[in-house]
């Protein structure tokens, strides 16, 4: 099996395709054009497609994923702000992408060849709307703000048609005081969801309650992603969970660090493990699907940086470094 990693840096205009071996070692395989400013991409669920948003010229952009992991362009959809997240729905039917500066959250249909069709829905938000999924069973979608807004609004998802309604048991759950949620991820069992608080510099637990007459989500956790010790500035980016649902990471910016947390998969509590310094301002990061190597791209510095996944206890050991371009905005794996 070969496993394809895809890196986009805004600032060169590029979506750059490389392989990782057994080592950990990235081979750069392909410079995909990406103009516009390539940002948040999304695979669909088959793995045939990905998606892209092109934060500066207000479009996403749709490629067909090819045998040796170069992409063929599907055509672009102008759009009328800029969409800082994109997710395919579990169906492939539809693609929902959320504005931070609009805010608001949209579903654009999606064609059988890939490419993104019209607009279906936009539900406004709040200001700095960051991140859009919906659970395994495609019935809900989950948005959440950053402060000033500091809540996750809660839709209810239609796949048949991709309308998004506000869910009526609690269109939206308010966060921990001063956390600013950012971006989220469900535990395996889809029990939990856990947030990275941005400007909380913390992850936050919320049991995940389908149907509940008090909304879907209930917050019951908080810790912080930094040591004790540390005062210095610093705010939160992506979440990502291990494929074994046992370890938890969250990056830090300004600490410049992949935080690594343990769960306890019965009860859905977290536990701080420790902390991986890495490249400065490690807005993304992700995990390859065996869960062997995690890698991260620091915005402050151009470069990536993998690392090799503990299976026992999740911490990390620094393999390589290397050059991607301007702007790293994000990292997708695909296992081919």
């Amino acid at each position: 099996m070969t496993t394809f990693v895809y890196i986009t840096a805004a600032g060169d205009n590029l979506i750059r395709a490389y392989e990782i071996d057994g080592n950990g070692r990235l081979n750069l395989l392909h410079d995909i054009a990406a103009d516009g400013g390539p940002s948040a991409l999304a695979s669909a669920a088959n793995g045939r497609f990905l998606y892209c948003s092109l934060r500066a010229s207000n479009e996403l952009a749709a490629f067909r994923f090819e045998q040796d992991g170069s992409l063929r362009p599907l055509g672009r959809k102008p759009l009328d702000a800029d969409a800082c997240y994109v997710a395919a729905d579990k169906t492939d039917r539809f693609l929902l992408s959320a504005y931070y500066n609009a805010g608001k959250v949209a579903v654009h249909s999606l064609a059988a060849d890939g490419s993104v069709g019209e607009l279906v829905c936009t539900a406004p938000t709040a200001a700095r709307a960051h991140c859009i999924e919906t659970d395994l069973t495609n019935r809900y979608a989950f948005v959440p703000h950053p402060l000033d807004a500091n809540r996750l609004f809660q839709f209810l998802f239609d796949e048949e048609t991709g309308q998004l309604s506000p869910d009526p048991a609690a269109p939206y759950v308010d966060a921990p005081t001063g956390a600013g949620p950012r971006h989220f991820v469900f535990s395996i069992d889809q029990r939990f969801v856990y947030t990275s608080d941005e400007d909380g510099s913390s992850v936050t637990a919320y049991r995940f309650d389908p149907g509940a007459a008090h909304g879907p989500l209930q917050a019951f956790q908080t810790l912080s992603t930094l040591p004790d010790e540390y005062n210095g500035e610093n705010t939160c980016a992506q979440i990502h969970l291990h494929p074994s649902g046992h370890t938890l990471y969250v990056s830090n910016r300004g600490h410049d660090s992949i935080a690594v947390f343990a769960i306890d998969t019965a009860s859905g509590a977290l536990s701080r493990r420790g902390w991986q310094e890495t490249e400065a301002v490690p807005r993304v990061f992700n995990i390859n699907p065996s869960g062997k190597f995690l890698v991260t791209a620091g915005q402050g510095t151009g470069k990536a940086a993998s690392y090799a996944v503990d299976p026992a206890n999740g911490r990390l050991t620094p393999l390589h470094v290397y050059e991607v371009g301007e702007q790293p905005m994000w990292v997708l794996f695909r296992a081919a």
